[in-house]
């Protein structure tokens, strides 16, 4: 066998693969559903303001997540380690959280426009990036073949 070629995976593993994912999608979908009565609820019962508690330590800290993700995803692409797809991507979700609770936070501030650009101009340009390149590795990737039958 070449460097290149891959064994073939066994059937019980084909099989352990197909069982993992159904039940990973079952779990989704069942998050996905229970999610929507929980955010009816928040609409129609959460104060339209709120007094908050630690702000400056929650924005440091989610800057600090942040600083961390994108650190890392660069650590990871330097090395040409597998892990930096993950890092990209939780690099990415983080810049459009971050973008959101920017923009959104600073509605009816003189600030919005400075949080505006900030998010336009570069929190979600580079998320954007981030994802675009994620999705271009894995095109790249080379996959196990299944057979052709439907995967329930």
């Amino acid at each position: 066998m070449s460097e290149t070629e891959a064994e073939a995976p066994s059937p019980q593993l084909l099989e352990h693969i197909r069982r993992q994912r159904r039940h990973t999608l079952e779990l989704l979908t069942v998050c996905a559903v229970g999610l929507v009565p929980w955010t009816i609820l928040l609409a129609f019962t959460l104060p339209s303001g709120y007094t908050v508690r630690q702000w400056r330590t929650t924005w440091v800290g989610f800057d600090v997540l942040l600083l961390l993700a994108m650190a890392a995803t660069a650590l990871l692409g330097w090395r040409r380690h597998r892990g930096v797809v993950v890092a990209a991507v939780s690099t990415g979700a983080l810049l459009v959280c971050d973008a959101w609770f920017d923009v959104s936070l600073a509605l009816g501030t003189p600030d919005v426009w400075w949080s505006a650009a900030l998010a336009v101009c570069v929190e979600l340009p580079l998320a954007c990036f981030l994802i675009h390149r994620v999705l271009g590795m894995l095109k790249l990737a080379q996959w196990p073949s299944a057979p052709q039958e439907r995967v329930r």
